[in-house]
């Protein structure tokens, strides 16, 4: 018997195809199937116990959170339950008990509606205050008197009636006549009604850098310090938006301090702490130094430019004849002793 001489190999000739047609995927899968032959059961172990493993995890931590809010949500509701069932039973009573919860209930709902009025006034006065900042900058930069005239219409209207700022309101309104040029309108109102303002701003801004330069020193506790340091510089942006005619409220202040940490982010104040503490002690000199001076020294610095950036947020007009306010210009006078209310230049005098 013959061997069977073996088929000549035909060349495949060139076509064209989808390299998405689901038969070619089927037989490309089928062919690797069978060049690599079938699985083990222990590599069909192993691989079904890594993905229920990892799925396992995955629903009992889903499921935890789970629970963990529908409990809550439950105490929540509970208690919210709890009170509007114990005011309620309270209000029905006849007796002084009734007239007490009714008396308490329109007490609180009173003083609610007070401080969500207060908080709508505040927001809109610093709102006010930005709106003519931008104003008195778009009408500079298009020398428009028209426009400038309407900013000092509304500037004015602010500051009307404030007995610290009615000398100086005198003062420009004796020469705002006189004035014809683009800009010098504007300029005139920052000499006459808004550095004596920055005045006292300064002011504040030492006394509070002093303040938080001290306490961070002197405290025996690291959670005080730093808790007083954030209410001193809320209370602080708050002073001194109410200098300038903000007025603001807690949320107000809460917002304000946004606004400051913005901008100083935006201007890269807060990386020239460091240049303005070197300013002031040095880095030979801040090395023999305590630690706590040193922090202390620090966080009045940080204070005096948080001060500094919030003066540039609220001010409702840009610097334009006033020197601007300046972290370095209060670095040199933390640690000196001043009385209460003296400027620098009364303090140099004496």
């Amino acid at each position: 018997m013959t061997d069977a001489l073996p088929e000549p190999k035909v060349a495949r000739q060139p076509r064209v195809f989808n390299i998405d047609d689901p038969s070619i995927v089927g037989r490309q899968v089928a062919e690797h199937t069978v060049a690599s032959g079938p699985q083990t059961n222990d590599d069909n172990s192993a691989a079904t116990l890594a993905t229920d493993s990892g799925a396992g995890i995955s629903r009992g931590f889903g499921w935890i959170g789970l629970l963990v809010s529908a409990v809550t949500g439950l105490a929540v509701l509970a208690a919210g339950l709890w009170f509007m069932r114990f005011v309620s039973i309270a209000i029905g009573r006849d007796d002084w008990v009734g007239w007490t919860a009714l008396a308490l209930l329109g007490i609180g709902g009173l003083a609610a509606a007070v401080i969500l009025l207060r908080e709508t006034v505040g927001l809109w006065r610093l709102g006010r205050l930005a709106g003519l900042r931008a104003q008195a900058v778009a009408a500079l930069d298009a020398k428009d008197f028209k426009a400038e005239q309407s900013v000092i219409g509304q500037l004015t209207s602010l500051y009307k009636g404030r007995a610290d700022l009615a000398w100086g309101l005198s003062r420009f309104r004796e020469h705002q006549g006189d004035v014809r040029d683009p800009g010098d309108l504007l300029a005139l109102a920052d000499r006459e009604l808004i550095e004596p303002l920055d005045g006292q701003a300064r002011r504040i801004v030492l006394r509070s850098s002093k303040r938080v330069a001290a306490v961070t020193a002197l405290s025996p506790l690291a959670l005080i310090a730093v808790g007083f340091v954030a209410v001193e510089n809320l209370r602080m942006m708050r002073t001194l938006a109410s200098l300038y005619g903000g007025r603001p409220g807690a949320i107000g202040a809460l917002r304000l301090a946004k606004l400051v940490v913005g901008h100083l982010i935006a201007t890269g104040g807060v990386a020239l702490t460091d240049d303005l503490l070197g300013q002031f002690v040095g880095q030979d000199v801040l090395r023999r130094l305590s630690s706590r001076l040193g922090e202390g020294a620090f966080n009045g610095a940080l204070t005096a430019r948080l001060g500094t950036a919030a003066i540039d947020v609220i001010r409702p007009l840009p610097f334009i004849e006033a020197a601007p306010v300046r972290a370095r210009d209060f670095v040199a006078e933390l640690f000196r002793k001043t009385p209460a209310g003296t400027t620098r230049s009364e303090a140099k005098s004496n």
